[in-house]
């Protein structure tokens, strides 16, 4: 019986932490554990045989950092690596006397994917596929994919896996204590994108213990309809004598795990600091349990990176603003490259209200298809609504939605077998909900019942190629009243025959309706408001019209989905709504950074010189902006993705200004103390390391980056010799945080004054205490708080 088969039979135990017993067993202080793999076969192999004599049913391969990545200036290649881990796991598991599974363990490559950092999807995809094929090769039954703080990297292993073995493949993302990725996406976001590609079982792993995650699996037990798993850490680390130490000892982590599988975990097992003890302890205490029963959520639903929209609670507004079709600025600007200006037009639609953004650039003179990856690219990095993907060329649509951070919204499909053929295998390939147009090789039915039997038709195709109808929305197609009068009468009768029938969401390109018509906003919010009353799921509008978004906020507040009418008295108590900046307005410096809008940015700091001194311009709207930015990140209402586009615009701000007023001399003149930042010895991840680095730059800090994997006495050397008076360190694993301390200790014995400041996924402040940092903090923001703090540069 193989692992999918057995989902849903009986819990299923994974391993523990491989990590800590190895440095149990020697391994040294910063030391990659890969290599051990064929080098110390015998001591992998006796840990896998321990774990399995506690019970456990899985074992994970010695294989976290186990990719071309990583290993690149490694002796040894990724095939070798994993072929040698996965064969040693194969062993043990075989040997054990009973049906036991081996796990082809993939971690996250340690560097953020672009447009946020450097590494480009493709390299990160063909690095998750070489490990994942030789692993398979190899003989693994399955492949787990965890550790993942980003859902673009987590999509990029995934699609590797899926496309490339026949594994089953399981996934487990790293939540930080508000629930958010280090990306900023939710549970529900996550969820989305990793049911959309295929995940056969989704969870959680480190960062937090047993009774931490416990109100993590309660949201995802909302939103999920997938086997879960969960391999916590033994609660906290702590540094004693030297060695990290964690809180949770096994009989209270066997308790919290019964605790978790009671509350509909299927497969259990441990991370960081869990040992065979901890894993024994668990499964006699939870083997006795049976799996909880799931319901399939059927939603439908569409994610950016950081926001889920769902269908069905009130209709969901689509701006639609982003379409050369009757905009000529919009044409120039994709003739000329000018993504700042379809960017700008993105940050207005949200301002004013969008759920969802339409994305369409398709012109006859340009390459659509990388304008498109452009576009999309480009708004992610700046807006966290989802988008629309809006083509009908194929290479487009494939292209974009293989790009695309989330489950994105199609458009579209429609009853044509060559449209069908075209665009269901993208969806079940990347995931996605479609939107059906009701027209087929005979055209689009003149009556309700036409339009109903097309629908009809792609629901059938579409469960052909494996797409449930939760992920078809419905357009039964509004046209021009002026044309035909019964027009709206047919689509309004077809929009309650699709929601009662099919029990499927609908939308519909509103403004159609009053094509040749004068004062067409009239006709449009009145046939609007009809159409929600009608169950219209979703509307393609123009959120600058007032008179829609107020059709919208009045119904919404008069049917009860605007609950107590909140976002109606939100809108429009006590004043009037100030419209958004249009694409094509200017847009100030310090609007420019909080928006993340590089371009703007630079020509408002260009046109400010003309008024203002340099070092007033940064001191008095560029720092003053970015302190705006960072409080934002702090208290959740921004991510990751735009603080750091806010900082990539302050320094295209910076540059501007440095260059009027003579190069260098406007950099020396706003430039602050020196900072060395490192990723201590034997860790690769510089993730953390790199976005302090990015906001430090942009606080004017002369900011000396020794790199990542960085001995102690590099650290030490440098800071001494550039009398440097701050330093920070990260570390991202538990086998390198003892290299942190190292750090310290020398830094103290050699007399090196300087303040140390300490971060990483698997620091606490208490951890920190422990090693003797001056400072912990948990997030980038509050590393430039401290400095200010420590400097006196608080404004």
């Amino acid at each position: 019986m193989n692992i999918r088969e057995l989902l849903g039979r009986r819990l299923l135990f994974f391993d523990g932490a491989m990590g800590t017993l190895l440095q149990e067993r020697g391994l040294a202080a910063g030391e990659a554990p890969e290599p051990w793999n064929l080098t110390h076969p015998e001591t992998i192999e006796n840990i896998h045989r321990t774990y399995l004599d506690a019970g456990c049913d899985i074992v994970k391969t010695n294989t976290f950092g186990a990719n071309p990545i990583k290993l690149h200036n490694s002796e040894y290649t990724t095939e070798k690596v994993v072929t040698a881990a996965v064969r040693i796991a194969r062993r043990a598991a075989d040997a054990c006397g009973r049906r036991a599974f081996v796990a082809m363990d993939i971690g996250p490559t340690g560097k953020l994917l672009r447009p946020l950092g450097d590494l480009d999807f493709e390299k990160a995809y063909d690095a998750f596929r070489e490990a994942a094929v030789a692993g398979e090769k190899a003989g693994a039954d399955l492949i787990l994919i965890e550790t993942m703080s980003d859902t673009y990297e987590a999509k990029a292993a995934l699609l590797a896996a899926k496309e490339n073995t026949a594994l089953p493949v399981f996934v487990t993302l790293i939540f930080d204590e508000k629930g958010k990725l280090l990306t900023g996406g939710t549970v529900e976001a996550a969820v989305a994108l990793l049911e959309g590609l295929g995940a056969d079982a989704i969870g959680f792993n480190c960062g937090r213990g047993p009774d931490q995650m416990l109100p993590l699996l309660s949201e995802l037990r909302e939103y999920c309809s997938l086997p879960i798993l969960i391999n916590p850490n033994a609660g906290l680390p702590r540094s004693v004598k030297g060695k990290t130490l964690f809180d949770v000892g096994p009989d209270s982590f066997a308790e919290s795990m019964r605790c978790l599988a009671k509350n509909g975990v299927w497969l259990l097992g441990g991370c960081c600091g869990t040992t065979p003890e901890h894993i024994r302890a668990m499964v006699e205490r939870c083997r006795d349990l049976s799996p909880l029963p799931f319901d399939p959520k059927n939603r439908t639903v569409v994610s950016s990176y950081a926001r889920a929209v769902s269908f069905g609670k009130r209709p969901v507004l689509i701006g639609e603003r982003i379409n050369p079709t009757g905009k000529k600025r919009f044409k120039q600007a994709l003739r000329e490259n000018d993504i700042d200006y379809i960017l700008r037009e993105g940050v207005a639609q949200q301002q004013r209200g969008a759920h969802i953004l339409d994305v369409n650039v398709g012109l006859p003179e340009i390459d659509e298809p990388v304008v498109m990856a452009k576009a999309v690219s480009g708004l992610q990095s700046i807006l966290d609504l989802p988008l629309q993907l809006d083509t009908s060329d194929p290479e487009t649509m494939a292209k974009a939605m293989r790009l695309y951070n989330g489950k994105p919204l199609v458009n579209s499909v429609n009853g044509k077998r060559e449209s069908m053929e075209q665009i269901f295998p993208l969806v079940k390939r990347y995931g996605g909900v479609v939107i059906a147009l009701t027209l087929d090789e005979n055209g689009i039915p003149e009556t309700a019942e036409g339009r109903l039997a097309i629908a009809e038709n792609i629901i059938r195709t579409a469960a052909l190629y494996g797409i449930d109808k939760k992920d078809i929305v419905v357009d039964p197609l509004a046209m021009t009243v002026s044309a035909e009068q019964s027009a709206a009468a047919v689509t309004l009768e077809a929009l309650q025959l699709i929601r009662e029938r099919l029990g499927v969401p609908t939308s519909l390109g509103v403004s159609n309706i009053s094509f040749g018509l004068p004062q067409r906003d009239n006709i449009n919010a009145a046939f609007f408001t009809m159409a929600m009353q009608n169950g219209l799921g979703a509307a393609i509008l123009n959120p600058h019209s007032d008179a829609m978004m107020t059709a919208y906020y009045s119904f919404c507040a008069l049917s009860g989905a605007d609950e107590q009418c909140m976002a109606y008295i939100s809108r429009y108590s006590g004043q009037t709504v100030s419209a958004s900046p249009a694409a094509d307005q200017e847009i100030g410096l310090y609007d420019a950074i909080l928006r993340g809008l590089k371009d703007s940015a630079a020509h408002s700091a260009r046109r400010l010189l003309e008024e203002k001194a340099p070092l007033e311009i940064i001191n008095q709207v560029m720092i003053p902006a970015l302190d705006e930015v960072g409080k934002a990140f702090e208290a959740g209402r921004l991510f990751l993705p735009q603080l750091l586009m806010s900082a990539d615009a302050a320094k295209a701000a910076f540059e501007a200004v440095r260059n009027g007023m003579g190069g260098e001399k406007a950099r020396e003149q706003s430039r602050k103390e020196k900072v060395i930042l490192a990723t201590v010895k034997g860790d690769i991840h510089d993730i953390g390391k790199n976005i302090v680095k990015v906001l430090l730059d942009n606080y004017g800090y002369e900011v000396i980056d020794l790199g990542k994997d960085v001995a102690p006495e590099i650290i030490v050397s440098a800071a001494r010799e550039q009398r440097v008076p701050l330093v920070g360190l990260s570390a991202l694993m538990t086998t390198t945080v003892p290299s942190m301390e190292q750090t310290i200790l020398l830094l103290h014995e050699e007399g090196v004054d300087c303040k140390v400041m300490v971060g990483g996924a698997v620091m606490t402040q208490e951890y920190a205490d422990s090693i003797g940092a001056d400072f912990y903090s948990p997030d980038a923001m509050g590393s430039v708080r401290y400095a200010n703090r420590l400097f006196g540069h608080e404004q």
